[in-house]
């Protein structure tokens, strides 16, 4: 098992990032959200991995903090999410959003992540609220880093999202926008007019 990687960011585009661990390459699948708060490329850069092996593939996913890791596997272990469903949901809302949504049997916020139905959101709640202690430490550990700007721009994500685009493009379209001390709507209507340019 790797439980982390320690190097250099060398490449960053979403869902991977590269990082060169003494001259070796690890591809790593993060969250759209992980994204806004990576250092500049060639600057260090450490990720908590959590490694799904398959008949075709290893895959290695990458946390900037070990709750956030702890909250992919809590999710990894309910029925029907997968790895990649669990970081879908993460780059689509916060600890603390996913927290609320179960404590108040509130399916609305994970129907709008992509990939989730109705079904599969009643299923989260049931088999996260025996989990909700651990959740309460996630969503006070994970807020930190996700606040202001940063929950802005995953907002403005998500709903570009719901409009149809793709994680990789919405994000693109975000990042290419100064968000500093923007609300998610302007940054949306900035990057839609991005697109319209």
């Amino acid at each position: 098992m790797i439980g982390f990687l320690n190097g250099t960011l060398r490449a960053a585009d979403t869902p991977i990032v590269l990082i060169d661990v003494q001259g070796v390459g690890y591809e790593v699948e993060v969250a759209s959200s992980t994204i806004f708060n990576l250092p500049q490329l060639g600057e260090p850069l450490m990720l908590f991995t959590h490694l799904v092996v398959r008949d075709d593939a290893h895959l290695l996913f990458g946390f900037l903090h070990e709750s956030e890791r702890l909250l992919f596997r809590t999710l990894i272990k309910v029925n029907g999410v997968g790895a990649k469903l669990a970081l879908t949901i993460l780059s689509g809302m916060t600890a603390d959003e996913l927290h609320f949504s179960v404590q108040n049997d509130d399916t609305a916020p994970l129907v709008r992540v992509p990939g989730i139905g109705k079904k599969t959101a009643e299923r989260l709640i049931v088999e996260l609220r025996d989990k909700l202690p651990k959740l309460e430490d996630v969503a006070a550990s994970g807020a930190k880093g996700k606040a202001g700007s940063v929950g802005e721009a995953q907002e403005a994500i998500s709903a570009l999202l719901s409009l149809g685009y793709k994680s990789q493009e919405a994000t693109k379209m975000v990042r290419a926008i100064e968000t500093d001390g923007l609300d998610s709507g302007a940054i949306i209507r900035l990057a839609l007019q991005q697109v319209g340019k």
